[in-house]
């Protein structure tokens, strides 16, 4: 008798604060035999660390050793993280991918998904993002009414980023690290300078609101963004 596969999960945790973990992303990582999460270049393992306290012993854990610059190529990482896993689903055992924020809003999540979702049984959970995390956290309301949000990498090149922050209604700018004075370079240019909020790490414990002229370039991490809201004001 031919053994049942297991079911892959992508499972959406939140931006860092586990009391923002969904009810269903609870059960579901409680509760499958496995687990698999990145771990960075440096050793850090921040997916596991979100949600480190709901992880019982007896659960296989599966690390994803990924390059987090975009001077490395992902893809034979990747490709070695999905056949971790499918020889798991394949043993019939269920597998959780842990994708810190929503699996399917730059989540890692998603390359393991396109390996593997027309091979196994796949369910994706959403999970709170740090872009509307962090509006939250700065107590800035985005869009209103007709407004568009623009939602864009930090490592896009001058003029791309430029030409689309000059069009948007509402912007936020994610993945900032070494690429912060190009940012801000930029928002200078286009008069946005004023409306821009800096926050790092948004709902984790060591989360930093401060203003933006008052960040120094080298001290910018990979988790902080740039939210530039909407000038609409409600009626």
């Amino acid at each position: 008798m031919t053994q049942p596969q297991g079911r892959l999960y992508g499972l959406g945790i939140g931006p860092g604060d586990p009391e923002l973990l969904t009810l269903k992303a609870h059960r579901i990582l409680t509760s499958v035999p496995a687990i698999a999460y990145p771990t960075m270049e440096s050793g850090k393992v921040l997916a596991r660390a979100i949600v480190a306290s709901f992880i019982r012993p007896e659960q296989i854990e599966i690390p994803m050793p990924l390059p987090f610059s975009v001077e490395r190529s992902s893809q034979p990482y990747y490709d070695r993280a999905a056949e971790d896993i499918a020889r798991h689903l394949s043993e019939g055992r269920d597998v959780a991918v842990l994708c810190e924020g929503d699996p399917m809003l730059y989540g890692s999540f998603m390359y393991i998904f396109n390996r593997l979702a027309s091979r196994f049984e796949t369910e994706v959970v959403p999970g709170i993002s740090s872009t509307f995390a962090s509006a939250a956290m700065l107590g800035a309301p985005l869009t209103y009414r007709n407004d568009v949000l623009s939602i864009m990498p930090a490592t896009l090149d001058r003029e791309t980023l430029r030409d689309r922050l000059a069009v948007a209604d509402a912007a936020i700018v994610i993945k900032l690290g070494r690429h912060f004075a190009k940012v801000k370079a930029v928002l200078e240019e286009l008069d946005l300078f004023s409306r821009a909020l800096y926050i790092e790490r948004a709902t984790m414990p060591n989360q930093r609101i401060r203003s933006i002229a008052e960040v120094a370039p080298e001290e910018v991490p990979y988790w902080a963004l740039v939210l530039v809201p909407s000038q609409t004001r409600p009626q």
